[in-house]
């Protein structure tokens, strides 16, 4: 079961993904996490919906679920820093990182990252605990597009740039 995991892990660290900090305020607290488990669900239907994947101990989890509301800030390849802030690499704690960067809160009053490439305000429409990890989808309420659309990624367990062919 060891090598399936190991395996498995490597497989997964090939694939290049783009890196979003996801974040949440409200009766619960404001916190923020580094998730590279994002992706649209549908753009049709009552909203556009999406879908982040949040370790069940991650505190971030916790207050989504509780705030019933979030913002997935889609980072731009310069904000690195930032991405190691979130994921806990940097060892401040979670008041000390908002500090670090410039928000704003949208109408939803979550926490909006300025100068991330994209920005979706969500609802929480459901949540699943799958064994690790919440399964988390938003029904978005609002975007915002920054005019410098380079997303930060991550892959080979190195962050990465997009280049054009």
């Amino acid at each position: 079961m060891q090598d399936l995991r190991n395996r498995f892990l490597e497989g997964m660290s090939r694939a290049a993904t783009f890196v979003a900090v996801a974040t949440t305020d409200g009766e619960a607290g404001r916190f923020g996490v580094t998730i590279s488990s994002l992706t649209s669900v549908s753009a049709d239907g009552d909203a556009p919906s999406l879908l982040a994947c949040i370790h069940h101990l991650s505190p971030a989890a916790t207050a989504i679920l509780k705030n019933r509301a979030f913002c997935a800030n889609l980072l731009h390849e310069d904000q690195q820093a930032l991405s190691d802030l979130f994921a806990g690499r940097a060892k401040a704690d979670a008041p000390a990182r908002f500090e670090q960067a410039d928000w704003h809160a949208g109408p939803e009053g979550q926490p909006v990252l300025a100068g991330a490439t994209a920005n979706f305000e969500c609802r929480l429409a459901t949540a699943l605990l799958w064994e690790t990890h919440y399964i988390i989808v938003g029904k978005v309420t609002s975007v915002w597009l920054s005019d410098q659309p380079a997303a930060l990624l991550y892959g080979q367990r190195a962050y990465r740039r997009a280049v054009q062919f």
